[in-house]
């Protein structure tokens, strides 16, 4: 208790003064100056806790909470600025699914598969499975959230299909090893713990994973296939 009334004293003290040497000055009065003729000392009397009209507060203390405070609001900047489904007015089911996931998936508490089948650009009918976490890496959403642009699989996805020309690709992401020989079917293995998501609508997605279809006005099929690590960090 003694010591949350401490970190208390220190915050208010923080928020108060933007420097250390004005929290001193803070305390000391105009009878101090007279008598002791000198700021500096009459700072260090302060300081030391032999003056003053307040909390004796050390100079480390309020260094090291202010510091924390200052990279706390700068963390908090950051993160609302990465999460590019901020703010954005989602009308259609799939792009608010990937709304609600975006920030699990960019801190790692959630790793999501996206299943999407539509036609791309030139009419050919298209389907793959897309590691959303890696992608919200290495690609804007700006983009896709906004609306200018729909998401859609790509070659360079964990698994990419065009069924008119027949192209099958699969590709191992930093997050999923692709096991694309399995007689059963595609199965892709999380890396963190080694868990197999298993794809099939036939079966149960797997350990700590769940498989969501999408209503959705944009594809002609979209699902989501959410898995949570268990591993120890």
């Amino acid at each position: 208790m003694e010591q949350d009334e401490g970190l208390t004293a220190v915050d208010n003290v923080v928020t108060q003064f933007n420097t250390y040497e004005d929290f001193l000055d803070s305390q000391i009065t105009t009878v101090d100056l007279y008598y002791l003729e000198d700021e500096s000392l009459a700072r260090q009397l302060v300081e030391l806790g032999y003056r003053g009209t307040g909390e004796v507060v050390k100079r480390e203390d309020f260094e090291a909470r202010k510091a924390a405070i200052e990279i706390a609001m700068l963390a908090e900047r950051t993160q609302k600025k990465t999460l590019t489904s901020a703010g954005k007015d989602l009308q259609d089911n799939f792009l608010k699914a990937l709304a609600l996931r975006e920030e699990d998936n960019r801190n790692g508490k959630v790793s999501t598969v996206i299943f999407i089948r539509d036609r791309n650009s030139h009419g050919q009918e298209v389907s793959g499975y897309i590691d959303y976490a890696h992608r919200l890496k290495i690609e804007d959403f700006e983009v896709y959230f906004s609306g200018k642009r729909r998401l859609l699989p790509k070659p360079t996805d964990m698994s990419f299909y065009n069924w008119d020309s027949h192209i099958a690709v699969c590709n191992s992401t930093p997050n999923y090893q692709v096991i694309a020989d399995n007689p059963e079917g595609l199965l892709f293995k999380y890396k963190r713990d080694r868990k197999i998501l298993n794809v099939d609508p036939k079966t149960l997605p797997g350990d700590n994973s769940t498989r969501t279809p999408i209503q959705t006005e944009l594809y002609i099929q979209a699902v989501i296939f959410d898995h949570i690590s268990r591993r120890k960090t």
